[in-house]
């Protein structure tokens, strides 16, 4: 073989790799047969397919209907789902807004086309262009669910519910006579500082404080001080969903922030537990389901993406997780989440709630604010009791 036989030989594979390269991350223009599986990192309880609870699935019809078998991975914060995505090798991801933005920002996850998803007609009017995943006018995403960040408490303790999200972050006596000094829990995550902020945004006006996610400098510190009291009072941080409701069963914890999941797993074993959205309102999620730049099963992703706004499919994870759907369609007519579930799971709150997003930096009309990067460091700080 010569050497002009050989540089044709490299040439024509460079060209194979730059192609196969460019065609990763590219929008599609059709849905195809379908891989044989898509991988999707996602919140614990958000892909049943009824290994927890038979009346929960919503894989396997898929799987039958598509080919396409679903492995799942899950993450229990933000920063684990960003990592994950970062690392490579899955599809899809669920995300939250403080994971969101940041996905895009770091071109891990492509833009979507909306006209491949029949039911994105379907999707709440409030969502469809919200600013966690839609960018420059380009949706990097389809709308999975959203719900509050709630208190969540035990009704034997509490008799009526609390009020305040100080039960949490001061320590106090609670309404049985004992204090709360190492009976409640903290979020295990940065963004966890949004809620100290939040519960200064009302009991403290002189801060100034506008938006839990974009805090000067004086503002930041006077959340971390506040996290930093309620230390004293925590002897554990959550953040898998699972581990808290044992903690909550059997170890006697009476108060934390949490998700509705939680509550209806403890409602359901028959624990007294209940929850409420206190004064100061609530952080929360909007999630969006988002497809990895480098996708190897782009069209068993399209086609889970279009499955997931399905309104059985919405309505079911809906009662189970006690979130809001996507699909407003999935409020009527759903056995298990009922006619009034959406209502119930917070539907008229949308407006209430602070959803979660990435703090920057540049948070606009001239203010600078405290970037996430710094939000990382001193949680962990105040975790460790530094």
């Amino acid at each position: 073989m010569n050497v002009k036989q050989i540089l044709a030989i490299f040439t024509s594979l460079m060209l194979l790799v730059a192609c196969g390269d460019k065609k990763k991350g590219q929008i599609l223009t059709e849905v195809g047969s379908g891989e044989g599986e898509v991988s999707i990192v996602a919140w614990a309880g958000y892909i049943e397919r009824g290994e927890t609870d038979k009346g929960f699935d919503w894989v396997t019809s898929f799987e039958k209907e598509t080919g396409c078998k679903v492995t799942v991975k899950t993450a229990a914060t933000s920063d684990e789902m960003v990592a994950l995505m970062n690392e490579g090798g899955f599809d899809l991801v669920t995300a939250s807004g403080d994971a969101s933005l940041r996905l895009i920002k770091g071109n891990k996850v492509q833009e979507i086309n909306t006209d491949l998803i029949p039911s994105w007609n379907k999707v709440d009017d409030r969502l469809k262009k919200a600013p966690w995943h839609t960018v420059d006018g380009k949706h990097y995403g389809v709308p999975y669910q959203w719900g509050a960040n709630v208190l969540m408490y035990n009704s034997n303790v509490f008799k009526e519910a609390p009020t305040s999200w100080k039960v949490v972050f001061k320590e106090m006596n609670l309404p049985d006579g004992k204090s709360n000094k190492n009976r409640v829990q903290g979020f295990d995550g940065p963004i966890y500082i949004a809620d100290a902020a939040l519960y200064l945004m009302y009991n403290d006006k002189s801060l100034g404080i506008k938006n839990p996610y974009e805090l000067d400098d004086k503002q930041f510190a006077a959340a971390l001080k506040v996290l930093k009291e309620q230390r004293k009072i925590v002897p554990k941080y959550w953040h898998d969903a699972f581990v808290q409701i044992e903690d909550f069963k059997n170890e006697g914890f009476v108060a934390s922030s949490s998700w509705p999941f939680q509550v209806n797993l403890l409602q359901g074993a028959k624990a007294p537990i209940k929850s409420v959205i206190p004064v100061e309102g609530a952080t929360g999620w909007a999630d969006t389901t988002m497809l990895h730049i480098n996708s190897e099963h782009p069209n068993c992703a399209y086609k889970w993406m279009e499955h997931s706004l399905d309104a059985k499919v919405q309505g079911d994870l809906a009662a189970w997780f006690g979130s809001v759907p996507a699909n407003l369609d999935a409020c009527k007519g759903n056995a298990l989440l009922t006619d009034e579930g959406c209502k119930t799971n917070g539907l008229n709150n949308f407006d209430k709630i602070w959803f979660w997003r990435t703090p920057e930096s540049n948070c606009g009309n001239g203010r600078t604010c405290v970037p996430y990067h710094r939000w990382v460091t001193e949680m962990i700080s105040v975790i460790s009791g530094r």
